[in-house]
């Protein structure tokens, strides 16, 4: 029976960083920095794989996935953690590759890291274009402050309600300027055009991955609750993947960074703001959504058509949250900002969908009739 072995490693673009310990001891078994290369790290993980069971680990970062999936391609157990909850000692001023190799390993095998969840590839792909619709959102908002500031400092203000309203489209189009301002503002105006296309281009992607299967059923569920649309049922999916890997909602909860951080003594509690510590993007589309709970309950158009055909159980499910997510709102914007309102709303709202997905995951819905 081979002994158990802890690796940690420190993987760069051009460079891994290797450090195994042996299951007690502090004496390393090999420590070494080899090519990041498939042929060489196969080989080096072939001759210590075959004398130890390696467990190993290294953190999330521009290195992605490949990593892990050599080595369970090789039968190695490989873990990817968080490294935002790897804990570090405030007198540490020491950092290298060698150093960080060493931590993951003996923090690895003391059972101090925090595992992140590896995605199939097709729910990586899925994921990509998620965010790359995200991205060019973003940079389509600083597309859109560009203009805004070009005309401010050119003392030209739009007169009407709202901006990029198509009356506000047409205004911009119709503008003229002279000189150098002329060609600056048409690169500007293009610029976000173009933009403005490759987002609507995006959204039809989108549009087709979601209504197709493996997602199809899920994102027709989560459309259920009120505030959530396909765009922001494909983030809580393809960030979240797996619900049952969450045994109660406060774990999900605490996943999205939404539960309140603690600096509790003795008899003493405190409690302070949110920690904010998991999926900014599952978060910002839940409190976006969070806000829709300031209404009073009703069933509109838009969500009993999305409604139609979907189960029972669900449905009812979506009502309920709809009553209980309104009082929640008022009775906490009564007392304090209606920001925090929204933030505590979108929390409890992470319990529906905790609760509709975990159900549909174990088989437990009636179809509607």
């Amino acid at each position: 029976m081979k002994s158990i072995a802890y690796g940690g490693m420190d993987v760069h673009r051009e460079t891994v960083s290797i450090f195994i310990l042996p299951a007690t001891g502090m004496e390393p078994i090999v420590e070494r920095r080899i090519e990041n290369d498939r042929v060489k790290i196969k080989k080096f993980f072939s001759k210590w794989s075959s004398s130890y069971d390696l467990r190993c680990c290294y953190e999330a970062s521009g290195a992605g996935y490949v990593m892990q999936r050599w080595l369970a391609g090789m039968g190695v157990s490989c873990e990817v953690v968080a490294p935002s909850l790897i804990p570090r000692r405030s007198g540490d001023r020491i950092k290298n590759d060698r150093r960080d190799a060493r931590k993951l390993a003996r923090l690895y095998r003391a059972g101090e890291l925090t595992a992140i969840r590896v995605p199939s590839e097709e729910d990586e792909s899925v994921r990509s274009l998620v965010r790359c619709r995200e991205t060019i959102a973003k940079e389509s908002r600083q597309s859109q402050q560009y203009i805004l500031k070009f005309l401010r400092l050119r003392g030209i203000i739009w007169g009407g309600k709202s901006n990029w309203t198509k009356a506000h489209w047409q205004w911009l189009r119709s503008l003229r300027f002279e000189g150098c301002d002329e060609i600056v503002w048409r690169e500007y105006l293009t610029l976000l055009e173009y933009k403005v296309s490759r987002l609507a281009d995006l959204d039809v992607e989108i549009e087709k991955v979601a209504f197709s299967d493996p997602l199809r059923e899920r994102v027709a569920l989560l459309r259920c609750l009120r505030g959530i649309d396909t765009r922001s049922a494909m983030v809580i999916l393809t960030e979240i993947g797996d619900f049952r890997r969450f045994a109660a909602p406060g774990q999900l909860m605490s996943y999205v960074g939404l539960v309140p951080s603690e600096d509790s003594s003795g008899e003493v509690e405190r409690r302070g703001r949110i920690t904010k510590c998991g999926n900014s993007r599952c978060r910002r589309v839940l409190v976006e959504s969070a806000w829709k709970y300031a209404h009073k309950p009703a069933l509109g158009k838009a969500l009993k058509s999305r409604q139609a055909g979907q189960p029972v159980d669900v449905i009812r499910r979506s009502w309920n949250a709809q009553h209980r997510l309104y009082k929640k709102f008022h009775s906490v914007a009564h007392r304090k900002e209606r920001c925090k309102a929204a933030v505590a709303v979108a929390r409890e709202l992470v319990g529906f969908i905790w609760a509709i997905m975990t159900d549909y995951e174990t088989g437990t819905y009636a179809k509607a009739a």
